[in-house]
């Protein structure tokens, strides 16, 4: 029989991703979600209600389950919420749930954390498993407070730390980078040199998977990105491409971008839009994980899609 996984957050933008992938990859969902929902979504072979801040009884929850894929939680894009709040929504409820899965006997506990666990906003090197976590705000010291929870309580487990994940619905700063895109003008952003891992979603489902099958038991992070880092021209391009037009974009200094990002308050937005953060995914790669595509296919997909969606 097909393993029986347990799914938090299958109402999220990833979630509702990996809900579908995990169901075409032939295992049983049951979805663990903290309200009820006046349809079960597609794929799911049933539901359970509950609050994930105090699981106090998830004995029949977790009973025949093989492995937790935890991805519900406080979101980075919650800017201004109180630090307590992730550490009560990210780190607490995860490390309850994980030890309610071990009390259950769960084979395997997989982690959805963050690339912020491992580094801030921005890195001058490539980004790796083997760094020392040095986390700067409260978003990615919740995650990482939450794997080194993990790690003390004896269940297996891996943390998988993606970088920023694009694909069909997603939100934040992908969503504007794809109405920016979508603009009829010229873009004064090509001599923007700051590289950026991405990762699309169907290959953080594919992530999911090797961590799943594998018969090794990793217990620690490990990273998650596609090997082709884009600057911001080179994602424009590509989303352009995917929309069946020329790149549009011409130079400007940056020093007049950063000026400009400073004079209207976005200091941190043009820190993003010009610096690097690049990482590698050793351990995946050593699982034999590889990603579903291009950085750039992935993105032409995403804007058509979007543009279907919007017409």
């Amino acid at each position: 029989m097909s393993q029986l996984i347990a799914l938090t957050g299958a109402t999220g933008f990833i979630g509702r991703h990996v809900l579908r992938d995990l169901t075409a990859r032939g295992y049983r969902v049951r979805l663990l979600l903290r309200r009820p929902v006046d349809a079960m979504p597609e794929g799911a072979s049933s539901a359970v209600v509950g609050d994930l801040t105090r699981p106090m009884n998830m004995a029949a929850a977790l009973a025949g389950v093989d492995a937790v894929v935890h991805s519900a939680g406080l979101a980075h894009a919650m800017s201004g919420a109180p630090e307590d709040d992730y550490r009560t929504l990210n780190t607490e409820a995860t490390q309850r749930l994980a030890e309610a899965a071990a009390r259950a006997r769960v084979r395997r506990f997989v982690f959805l954390s963050s690339i912020r666990a491992q580094a801030g906003p921005t890195a001058p090197g490539m980004v790796t498993e083997a760094d020392d976590p040095a986390p700067t705000d409260a978003y990615g010291r919740s995650k990482l407070d939450a794997e080194r929870a993990l790690a003390a309580i004896g269940i297996d487990w891996v943390a998988l730390r993606p970088v920023l994940v694009y694909g069909a619905g997603v939100k934040g700063n992908m969503a504007a980078l794809v109405r920016l895109a979508r603009s009829p003008y010229p873009l004064p952003l090509a001599s923007l040199a700051g590289r950026r891992s991405l990762v699309s979603v169907e290959s953080l489902s594919a992530a999911i998977d090797a961590v799943l099958r594998t018969d090794t038991s990793p217990n620690r992070p490990l990273v998650v990105a596609d090997p082709d880092a884009q600057t911001l021209p080179e994602m424009l391009t590509a989303l352009r491409a995917g929309l069946g037009r020329r790149p549009g974009l011409v130079p400007l200094p940056s020093a007049a971008i950063g000026l400009a990002c400073r004079l209207t308050g976005r200091e941190a937005l043009f820190s993003r839009l010009a610096e690097n953060l690049v990482a590698r995914s050793d351990g995946l790669s050593a699982l034999g994980w590889a990603p579903a595509g291009t950085t750039r296919d992935g993105l032409a997909r995403l804007a058509r899609g979007h543009a279907s969606a919007n017409q």
